[in-house]
């Protein structure tokens, strides 16, 4: 997916967010601003939206010389999701269809996304999640992705963003988990998960974690690390969760179920439907307006 005109805005409020992270020093707030936007004099437009902003939050990490700017962000929604995930189970064992309702709360998570919302309180979160067991979902690709696991003999499932990793234990913990790999970023950018918010979870104690040595919010198969490009070959089925792994992969030619919840009108126009729904969409094959 290549990166908009209207991705702009967002990513100067990106830089502007990840200053303001960092240090109340306007001076310094203006000198990174005007770098970022110098920056994208230079964007090429044909690349994705994680790849633009990789290249722009490896800028405001060199200026700042501050490695993870969310760092503190990413625990306290580990935090904050591992508080409720009891809470979670239950709803899950409970339900008639327990793989649904873990695939429905597993979308529900990806609304924990600090590259498209500067803020998500708690009742955010738990509004959406109370509104997912309920809110369309295409049925049919449900069946087919369902289908697609019990089949599969080796699963790659990409996580997205510390939080939002505990949720994706819920739908895990539905998988023959001897058969899943979880992957994470391989270095920080944005509130997107690494290897210390997966053991913060409890993650590495479910399934193999392994992180796929790039540093961009999505997985931009030449930038990742050889290891997991030969996992990514490997893998007969690809869980991919959020928005950035969609950019980066949706024209990929391989079997991957895309788990997410659009966030911006951008790729909300790109999927052909309305902010906010879930959606769970197989590589190839156009959005269902079914419900």
């Amino acid at each position: 997916m290549k990166t908009y005109f209207d991705c702009i805005p967002c990513a100067i409020r990106q830089v502007l967010d990840s200053i303001r992270m960092i240090t109340d020093d306007e001076a310094m707030h203006e000198k990174v601003l005007r770098e970022a936007l110098g920056l994208w004099h230079d964007i090429d437009m044909r690349e994705s939206p994680p790849a633009v902003a990789r290249k722009v939050h490896r800028m405001v990490r060199t200026m700042t010389g501050v490695v993870d700017p969310y760092l503190e962000v990413k625990q306290r929604y580990n935090r904050l999701a591992m508080e409720m995930v009891d809470d979670l189970e239950e709803t899950v064992a409970g339900s008639a269809d327990r793989f649904e309702t873990a695939v429905r709360l597993a979308i529900a998570g990806n609304v924990i996304d600090f590259g498209v919302n500067s803020t998500v309180d708690e009742s955010v979160v738990e509004g959406v999640i109370a509104r997912s067991l309920t809110d369309p979902l295409d049925l049919d690709a449900l069946v087919e992705f369902k289908v697609a696991i019990a089949e599969a003999t080796n699963i790659l499932y990409l996580g997205d963003n510390a939080g939002e990793i505990v949720f994706d234990r819920l739908l895990i913990e539905q998988m023959p988990r001897q058969r899943v790999t979880f992957v994470v970023r391989g270095g920080p950018i944005l509130n997107d998960a690494l290897l210390a918010d997966a053991e913060m979870v409890g993650m590495t104690d479910l399934v193999e974690v392994i992180d796929n040595g790039a540093d961009a919010p999505g997985t931009i198969l030449e930038i990742c690390s050889k290891a997991f490009r030969k996992r990514f070959e490997k893998a007969d089925l690809i869980v991919a969760k959020g928005q950035g792994n969609f950019e980066t992969l949706s024209e990929s030619d391989r079997n991957i179920f895309f788990l997410l919840r659009p966030k911006c009108a951008v790729l909300a126009r790109h999927l052909g439907c309305e902010l906010g729904r879930q959606v769970l969409v197989r590589s190839g094959v156009p959005l269902s307006n079914e419900s």
